[in-house]
């Protein structure tokens, strides 16, 4: 019998490659309530995927980003964000992912992210590692600020103008300021190849999925105010040697402060 783990990156694998059918086709989008885009490939690929736990799980609740929760009070959910990245994914660009995460309140027990354009998986659960295409990876090591690379999804950070000044320090500083961001900026911190990842609004299917991973890959993942939680409607995820640092700096606390 397969552990929640390996099940959830299952479904990530499965969902993801129901996506990538799309990927590059021409998709018309239309425009949510939140003013985000949704194409065919967001939705079939969520359906498909409330049909993989509906016959495996059916006692589960879920939480699709498309199409909102089923049994709502379960003990364990299954959160799903069919593709994250839908703005990149329609114009052609890889860096989007289909993320999986199962939950019993608000601890999350496993999370996957499959990014099929790019040929990568990533998945963990507490206790028991982060997995990058089958094997265990590690955040990086980097301790200097001015040696690290900066990632964010948009530098607009609209509405968030003490966070955007936070972020515009912490780009400042750093050697390496990007915006690789979505699910793919938590895959470059979990896997070393970024210090940190911030992300001033979120909702829980945007980053539930790869809290597990950085943590489980020896970095710090919080909401904006330092809360272990990818429930609290914003995210900072890092490495272990920069972590307060760079909470500091996004939030604007001076050195002194913080002493």
């Amino acid at each position: 019998m397969i552990t929640i783990m390996e099940a959830a990156a299952e479904l990530a694998r499965f969902t993801g490659a129901n996506a990538l059918g799309y990927f590059k086709k021409t998709l018309s989008a239309e425009l949510k309530q939140d003013g985000t885009p949704v194409t065919v490939a967001d939705r079939t690929s969520e359906e498909l995927a409330r049909k993989w736990i509906e016959q495996r799980f059916p006692s589960d609740g879920i939480l699709g980003e498309e199409y909102g929760a089923v049994r709502p009070d379960a003990r364990r959910r299954w959160i799903i964000d069919p593709i994250d990245g839908t703005k990149a994914f329609i114009r052609g660009v890889p860096f989007w992912g289909s993320m999986i995460a199962v939950v019993e309140g608000e601890d999350v027990l496993a999370g996957a992210v499959s990014f099929p354009a790019l040929g990568e998986t990533l998945f963990a659960a507490p206790g028991e590692g982060c997995w990058w295409n089958e094997s265990r990876c590690s955040v990086s090591t980097v301790g200097d600020m001015t040696m690290a690379t900066v990632l964010t999804t948009d530098t607009a950070f609209k509405g968030e103008p003490q966070k955007a000044r936070g972020w515009e320090e912490l780009a400042r500083i750093a050697s390496i300021s990007r915006t690789w961001g979505d699910c793919v900026g938590y895959l470059l911190v979990a896997t070393g190849r970024a210090e940190v990842m911030a992300d001033p609004i979120v909702s829980p299917w945007d980053v539930a999925a790869v809290m597990p991973a950085v943590v489980e890959a020896g970095g710090v993942f919080t909401d904006w105010n330092g809360e272990a939680s990818a429930f609290r409607g914003s995210a900072i995820a890092t490495n272990g040697a920069l972590a307060n640092e760079s909470r500091q700096i996004l939030r604007g606390i001076k050195a002194e402060e913080s002493r």
